[in-house]
């Protein structure tokens, strides 16, 4: 079962409550967060804090992702230091560009574990925030074998293009679909931006089913009452399931003969019975 990025849940790295907690909601990802929310004076004590999280606290099979302060601040090698040797599943970088500030980071992140002895263990994802970084998304995306996934970033980007954000999200079209195109082309995962008005929950299903069309794996979300809408928008439909079920039931007796016929649509009808099984509505028991 290929690992499902429906959710990737930011939370404040500078809060131990929220850190010790955000797992029991179930999302697919957490995202501890040492970068927008955390002032300058606190930067310090978050990375302590989300290093003794890390270390400390059961997150079971939750994907556990860190997003560092930028390499040119006086932060971000001090932050990559700590969380690899933590554990970390997942390093997301901010405003990413270029592929060379890819590379600067996985120069570091490989430091840090030939120290530990840990090689390769450290995944990347990338967040693209600007115009220049969507121009070079593909770039962005191929530049590491570590990298796992790329994900706008909506409010930085909206402002480098010197406009606002709107409830269509027109001004976002563009980037989503490179983003996509690009994840695809480079075989990784695409995560979509933050939706933050929790008090328009019709708008945000709205903005959910759109970026589910356009081919995005999930979505980064802000709070525990998104998970809901966002694993609810991404469950398959029934007729959808008994499709994949008969594609993964033909693949296996075309196996079974020898023929070594493979199905256009096979990884299409995987991912449909992984999200099924993630939704609830099948069990593994049920597909042997």
């Amino acid at each position: 079962m290929e690992r499902l990025r429906r959710t990737m849940m930011f939370v404040p790295g500078n809060n131990p409550g929220m850190m010790a907690d955000a797992y029991i909601y179930g999302p697919d990802s957490i995202m501890l967060d040492l970068e927008d929310s955390v002032t300058m004076a606190e930067k310090d004590t978050a990375r302590l804090l989300v290093y003794n999280a890390l270390k400390t606290i059961d997150y079971g099979d939750t994907e556990m992702v860190v997003r560092i302060n930028p390499l040119n601040t006086p932060y971000g090698k001090k932050d990559i230091e700590a969380v690899v040797k933590a554990g970390v599943d997942v390093i997301r970088m901010p405003k990413t560009e270029t592929a060379e500030e890819v590379i600067e980071v996985e120069r570091e992140i490989e430091k840090v574990e030939k120290e530990i002895g840990c090689l390769g263990r450290t995944q990347i994802m990338a967040a693209i925030e600007s115009a220049l970084g969507v121009v070079n998304a593909y770039a962005i995306a191929t530049a590491s074998k570590r990298m796992m996934g790329i994900a706008l970033g909506a409010e930085d980007y909206s402002a480098n293009l010197k406009t606002q954000r709107t409830p269509e999200g027109s001004e976002l079209l563009l980037a989503r679909e490179t983003i996509v195109v690009a994840a695809r082309a480079a075989g990784i995962d695409a995560l979509d931006t933050v939706y933050s008005n929790l008090n328009d929950m019709e708008t945000f299903r709205n903005e959910v089913e759109a970026i589910k069309k356009l081919g995005f794996d999930g979505k980064s979300i802000i709070n525990p009452r998104q998970i809901e809408v966002v694993n609810e928008v991404f469950a398959p439909k029934e007729k959808d399931i008994q499709k994949s079920l008969t594609i993964l039931a033909a693949i296996k007796e075309a196996e079974k003969k020898g023929s070594g016929v493979i199905a256009v649509n096979v990884l299409r009808a995987q991912r449909t019975i992984d999200l099924a099984i993630a939704s609830g509505i099948l069990t593994k028991e049920d597909i042997q």
